[in-house]
């Protein structure tokens, strides 16, 4: 899309050749208009495209050479690679036209876009027909979000089940999350100190932070947590690793051990089912609150971080577990 809207801006040049250091009065930079006018218009009509630039991605990332039909990309899958090549190969050769190429990848997107939106009203609807007096148990959630995390791609679903957590129970505890940083945005870039981030009433301090991980967690996650906890600027009272992993003993030592060579942050770590199932059963009368916030920040991420299989994975798993409810 890039390539393409160059070439309609500038006639002249070579939609092959998106990178400057090609050299010559035909190359652009690809990477410039992708971040200056493809992703403002991804996020404005939220097509379901990765709002990141592609020349970040590692087929594109540093070349200087043209996007010939004889360069071999590595990718996956291989053929869009390929195809892709080929179809900048077209504009560059006059078989079509920039203008009517990219009108034809907008109108393909469009019409992703509302095919997923129409299925996730069809699977919104079909959990309101199942709405019952008798509301699912704590433990009926637990259940639920444990086999959505075992989907794939499903990364991102840690920080929503704590984002949703403290959503359901802000008032009630007087402390609130910053807004959410994207998915796999560096925390170096952001300037935050982890993936959700607590302060307290009528205070933007950070008091709490909470970093995820789909792995074990290692003494070297904690050395770098504490090398944040040291340069910030107020005093972080919690660091909380959240693990779909196993937590090993010695991980559980050393970070007890950073309460007082911290003067007084708290470092550990907890199991993600276990943190949830302690939560739901301590705020029991908001679980519902917590099951409805989860499903609205699932639904609200960006297909980049929470992809409509998993979002459909959800609703479908939801309205299964309130029709056996019944």
């Amino acid at each position: 899309m890039a390539c393409l809207l160059a070439k309609i801006h500038r006639p002249e040049i070579d939609p092959r050749k998106p990178y400057t250091e090609i050299g010559g009065e035909d190359s652009f930079s690809g990477r410039t208009y992708d971040e200056r006018y493809i992703t403002p218009f991804i996020n404005t009509y939220q097509l379901p495209l990765n709002p990141t630039t592609a020349f970040l991605t590692p087929a594109f990332r540093n070349l200087d050479k043209p996007l010939t039909t004889d360069l071999e990309l590595v990718g996956r899958p291989r053929r869009t690679y390929k195809d892709t090549l080929q179809l900048l190969d077209d504009v560059y050769r006059g078989r079509v036209s920039a203008e009517d190429m990219l009108a034809e990848i907008i109108r393909i997107l469009v019409v992703i876009r509302e095919e997923n939106r129409d299925r996730i009203r069809t699977l919104l609807a079909g959990l309101a027909s199942t709405e019952d007096p008798l509301p699912l148990s704590s433990e009926d959630i637990v259940s639920l979000i444990e086999q959505h995390l075992k989907c794939k791609n499903s990364s991102r679903l840690p920080v929503l089940i704590i984002a949703a957590a403290y959503l359901s129970v802000s008032e009630k505890i007087g402390e609130y999350i910053q807004p959410l940083q994207k998915h796999n945005a560096a925390d170096e870039q952001t300037g935050s100190f982890g993936d959700v981030e607590v302060c307290l009433a009528n205070d933007d301090r950070v008091v709490t932070v909470y970093e995820m991980k789909m792995k074990q967690v290692t003494i070297d996650d904690i050395d770098r947590a504490r090398e944040k906890v040291a340069r910030a600027r107020d005093k972080i009272h919690n660091y909380i690793f959240i693990t779909t992993d196993v937590i090993t003993d010695d991980v559980k030592s050393y970070a007890a051990k950073c309460y007082e060579e911290t003067n007084g942050t708290e470092i550990n770590t907890l199991d993600c089912i276990g943190f949830l199932r302690h939560f739901l059963h301590l705020f029991h009368r908001s679980r519902i609150q917590f099951l409805n916030h989860y499903q609205q920040l699932l639904l609200n991420e960006p297909d980049s971080a929470v992809n409509q299989p998993l979002k459909e994975a959800f609703l479908t798993l939801r309205r299964a577990a309130e029709i056996d409810k019944g």
